[in-house]
């Protein structure tokens, strides 16, 4: 069995705590908040034991085996150093932190107390997407040419919400933008040319974003993030022998449609279960079982090297969260 805790109770954390109970061998025996009526409210339901009105005494739980941090992310940084300082494996969620010096700083805090951490990017362990990853490496689409992606949302967000805060790390890019960006990573790997252009608004965050990726192969990945309007949420890969086109929202599909040349398109679906946090938590079981600290599907290196990427957008754009 595998116990784990919780660290927030916000609409993600109780989301997590919800797929929790369809994974075999996971138990939610603690949560930990900054104040104890958020936690205890939290634990009562969602069936967890005990609850913590304190970051660190969360950490400090003997009989915790994991914690899943899943604060905004402005707090990434303090939270998971709390707990991996403690000793606990840490599952943080996405984006990392707001900057690779901080992201840099917990994946050598891990790796030097030799305990777990890995970056909750789901649609790196979502089954369909590792489909997708499966039949590119095998050719099904021939050598990479292109892919497209796009994550905007409606808003309008009011003036103190998060995702206008510079000082919460708001804007498009890190909340939304990170889907793309790591599902060009995923796919194509690190670009030798990026370029990027935004409008920003008056808190100084983005709120609509374009970004154009080069590789040197010659592929090219155009990819696009706002808070301006609800964009179709959808992707495309296109190879030199066919396509694979995944439907809204493309970082947790229910399905995928094969273009081969010469061939009839192939439809390849699976039944949505739970809200798609599981998978995830079925990834961190399995490397704690195998004594890993870090997570070969979601590896430290991938997300050092997103984080960077994402510095230099930001460096392009404009944007500073200081």
């Amino acid at each position: 069995m595998t116990r784990w805790g919780i660290l927030a109770t916000g609409h993600i954390a109780a989301r997590f705590a919800e797929d929790l109970r369809l994974v075999p061998g996971a138990e939610l025996v603690a949560v930990g908040s900054r104040t104890a009526e958020s936690a205890r409210r939290f634990a009562e339901r969602h069936g967890a034991p005990r609850a913590y009105g304190s970051w660190a005494d969360l950490a400090a739980d003997a009989d915790v085996d994991v914690i899943y941090v899943a604060t905004p992310h402005a707090a990434h940084h303090e939270a998971a150093l709390t707990c991996l300082t403690a000793g606990r494996p840490v599952l943080l969620e996405k984006p990392f932190t707001l900057d690779l010096a901080t992201s840099t700083e917990l994946i050598d805090t891990a790796r030097a107390a030799g305990v777990f951490l890995m970056e909750a990017m789901w649609m790196r362990c979502n089954p369909l997407i590792r489909r997708v990853c499966q039949l590119i490496a095998d050719g099904a689409i021939g050598t990479l040419t292109g892919l497209r992606a796009d994550f905007g949302v409606a808003g309008p967000f009011p003036p103190e919400h998060r995702m206008r805060a510079r000082a919460l790390g708001g804007g498009a890019l890190l909340d939304l933008g990170v889907y793309p960006v790591s599902l060009a990573h995923l796919l194509l790997g690190v670009p030798q040319h990026v370029r990027s252009w935004a409008k920003l608004g008056p808190e100084g965050t983005d709120e609509n974003t374009g970004l154009v990726f080069g590789y040197d192969s010659g592929a090219v990945a155009t990819l696009s993030c706002g808070m301006v309007g609800a964009s179709g949420l959808t992707a495309s890969i296109t190879g030199s022998t066919g396509r694979i086109d995944l439907p809204e929202p493309f970082f947790r599909p229910d399905g995928f449609t094969l273009h081969r040349a010469g061939a009839e398109p192939e439809t390849i679906s699976e039944e949505l279960v739970g809200s798609g946090y599981q998978h995830e938590a079925v990834e961190v079981q399995r490397c704690l079982a195998e004594g890993l600290t870090e997570s070969p599907l979601v590896p430290h290196s991938a997300t050092l090297e997103i984080m960077g990427l994402l510095d230099d957008i930001r460096a392009q754009i404009g944007v500073s969260y200081i």
